[in-house]
């Protein structure tokens, strides 16, 4: 097991769904103690509930927490950010990280509501780090350094891969990896429903689906080729493949997985809110 690299306590504020998903993954790794995890909810939530793996039931008092560490892991919904900022702003320091997961919110945002050079880390994971396969994008705010990054990308690496960008590519990132799986899952759900037309079992459609396209985008990862030479190797002259592609090409699944990725990274810059909306 390595050896725990927070020593001095982990916040996470807003231990909800994502939050309890990075606190099972950082106790299985090892990067921290149970007995160095402060974790709250907001005081009127249902969520509540304890983390399996260690037993730790979340609290509500988000500065007590914050002061008891020395990473504070902002795990919550966009309107609710500068209210927590409000509240434990008095227990940060510029020896302190803040490492934030709400989407669209920009570090300088942090940095304002803050009022001092306290390092920030803007991070967008995705679900699939339920599971380990996740893929976060990292940033740094003006006060961070690489140290900092490198903290970040202990913690994230825990539950996939991660990849550290410039802050202006995090709007594009939260419309194509955040938004993601759930355009895949109906890209999966639809491949099955094709089976099942077909005569498959529900059951068996959807595991031949989802295991293909499991593979299918293990092959891009480990071979680095480009999806569409991969594609090519799939489909012979006259064959049934080549029937396939033109039923999609004529149905403009192309173009409307590119604009759903555009819609859906607009989306994000909108949920970008400023003083004036908190």
């Amino acid at each position: 097991m390595a050896e725990h690299i927070f020593k001095h306590g982990l916040a996470v504020l807003g231990a909800g769904k994502m939050g309890g998903i990075l606190i099972e993954a950082f106790l299985k790794h090892g990067l921290v103690s149970p007995h160095h995890i402060f974790a709250t909810v907001q005081q009127s939530s249902s969520e509540r509930r304890t983390i399996s793996s260690a037993q730790i039931t979340p609290g509500n008092n988000n500065h007590a927490a914050a002061e008891k560490s020395e990473v504070i892991l902002v795990c919550l919904k966009p309107l609710s950010v500068g209210h927590v900022l409000d509240e434990i702003r008095d227990a940060l320091n510029p020896e302190k990280l803040v490492i934030s997961i709400a989407a669209s919110v920009p570090t300088a945002y942090f940095e304002i509501r803050i009022g001092s050079k306290v390092p920030v880390i803007r991070a967008m994971p995705n679900t699939p780090s339920m599971v380990g396969e996740g893929i976060t994008a990292i940033c740094k705010g003006k006060h961070a350094t690489t140290e900092h990054l490198e903290i970040a990308r202990k913690l994230f690496d825990a539950v996939g891969k991660t990849v550290v960008v410039d802050e202006k590519h995090m709007d594009a990132i939260t419309g194509l990896s955040g938004s993601g799986p759930a355009f895949l899952y109906i890209i999966l759900e639809a491949l099955a429903e094709g089976g099942v037309k077909m005569g498959l079992s529900r059951e068996l459609a959807t595991l031949l689906a989802a295991q293909t396209m499991l593979g299918a985008a293990k092959v891009v990862l480990e071979t680095g080729h480009h999806p569409a030479l991969l594609k090519d190797t799939v489909t012979t002259p006259a064959g049934c493949t080549i029937d396939g592609i033109l039923e999609l090409e004529e149905g403009k699944l192309r173009v409307t997985l590119i604009k759903a990725v555009v819609k859906a990274s607009q989306r994000a810059k909108e949920l970008m809110f400023t003083e004036s909306s908190t």
